[in-house]
């Protein structure tokens, strides 16, 4: 009597041990590493003028017109971005469903925004990551408040919506309500910042 070979149970077991160790198909983010908190502390420190400066200023533009609180979205927002981004240290914000295409997530930040989408809604969900050249990656989740829905809620009046058209073609960044996940300020830190 012969007995089955063992090769496709060997070759299955050394993919399924491979794919494990490269991280294909997993969901959950890596244990922490030691200088995680260190890691967190610098980003949310190079995030804070971002944030800072991008709600005063559309905070500011939504008391005056529509018109003012796009423009500091499609081209302060950015600018403020750049201007924060130093001493080896990037900072930006991304989405899933974006309405600048300049705004589209780095590849390690689409399995993390999976995640902290998944957080409460208002918690302080946040995540840190290894990324390749011994670089970390920071991503905190951004929630929907009520001023947001003046141009990203379900029901956005139809002169917002024409305005928004014409700056946005592709716009796909509507149909929020109050505490949804809306996207991410993210950071990457080159191993010398860390």
């Amino acid at each position: 009597m012969a007995l089955p070979s063992m090769a496709p149970r060997v070759d299955l077991l050394a993919s399924l041990t491979l794919a494990a160790a490269l991280g294909v198909g997993c969901t959950k983010p890596a244990p922490p590493a030691p200088d995680d908190a260190e890691v967190t502390r610098r980003a949310q420190a190079a995030l804070a003028p971002l944030k800072q400066g991008l709600k005063a200023e559309l905070g500011s533009a939504l008391a005056g017109s529509i018109d003012g609180a796009i423009d500091v979205c499609q081209r302060r927002a950015p600018e403020l971005a750049r201007a924060h981004s130093q001493n080896g240290v990037t900072v930006g914000r991304s989405a899933k469903k974006l309405r600048s295409p300049g705004n589209a997530p780095r590849p390690w930040l689409v399995p993390v925004m999976d995640r902290l989408a998944a957080a409460p809604s208002g918690s302080d969900a946040h995540e840190v990551v290894q990324l390749d050249g011994g670089r970390r990656g920071y991503a905190e989740a951004i929630w929907v408040s009520a001023p947001c829905l003046t141009c990203h809620g379900r029901d956005v009046p139809d002169s917002v919506a024409k305005k928004l058209a014409e700056r946005y073609p592709s716009d796909g960044a509507r149909g929020f309500a109050v505490g949804d996940f809306r996207g991410v300020f993210w950071a990457e830190l080159e191993p010398a910042a860390r």
